[in-house]
């Protein structure tokens, strides 16, 4: 395990892209010091984690195109690794603007329903293929406090940092919610699928240390595309 959690943090990181090759099993076990077997069994686990693919005649390869990158994901990847997005892959804000809460919105933030609210629509790329699209809803309050969530400008420092520096408001923990859908119109239009095609659709909620939602979240994912979890059992 520990030989995996130091490739997938290579991985996440960025040291190893898309397509690199990682380690063999015969220099995994030179360099750890652990038999063949334990090496097979590393690469193995990368494996049945959608991190890595076996290559005939190149080894064993990253395979990073495959995985969903969620919101939750954003804030677990810059906390563990400093990087929102995998380099090969980006997003672009196609809006950001101060809009009115359905009825939705307003209870997913704790507020009335029309109450003013700041929308973030984003699209993810890997290189310049669509494989994603996300809205991140935020409570009207921080427009003034935090004005960058009205430009379509990139937040350098990540949306969660800029909010924990503007308020002090400090992420605790996060809700998930996914099911198997359909592609509306505007899926089809971002992900250049066809209206009806099978997608993955998300929702989450991430608190502050008081239980406050700072964000809540929607996005979709194009297919063929894994969303992994990480549990530490007690």
């Amino acid at each position: 395990m520990q030989v995996v959690k130091h490739i997938r943090e290579q991985i996440e990181s960025g040291a190893l892209h898309d397509g690199d090759t990682v380690p063999s099993t015969r220099k995994i076990a030179e360099d750890w010091k652990i038999s063949l077997a334990t090496a097979t069994k590393a690469l193995a686990t990368l494996r049945s984690e959608g991190l890595v693919r076996g290559v005939s005649g190149v080894g064993t390869v990253v395979t990073t195109s495959e995985r969903v990158h969620t919101p939750t994901g954003r804030v677990l990847s810059n906390r563990r690794t400093g990087r929102i997005y995998p380099p090969d892959e980006h997003a672009r804000i196609e809006e950001a603007e101060l809009v009115s809460a359905s009825e939705q919105v307003a209870d997913a933030l704790g507020l009335s329903v029309g109450a003013p609210v700041i929308r973030r629509r984003r699209v993810t790329y890997k290189g310049e293929t669509p494989v994603s699209a996300s809205i991140s809803w935020f409570d009207g309050a921080l427009a003034e406090i935090a004005p960058k969530l009205l430009e379509t400008a990139r937040i350098l420092e990540g949306t969660f940092g800029y909010i924990e520096a503007a308020t002090g408001r400090q992420l605790k923990t996060v809700r998930d919610q996914v099911a198997a859908d359909e592609a509306t119109g505007q899926d089809a239009n971002d992900l250049r699928v066809q209206v009806g095609s099978p997608v993955l659709r998300g929702r989450n909620w991430i608190y502050d240390t008081d239980g406050g939602v700072v964000e809540y979240g929607e996005y979709v994912s194009a297919t063929r595309r894994w969303k992994s979890y990480d549990y530490e059992i007690n």
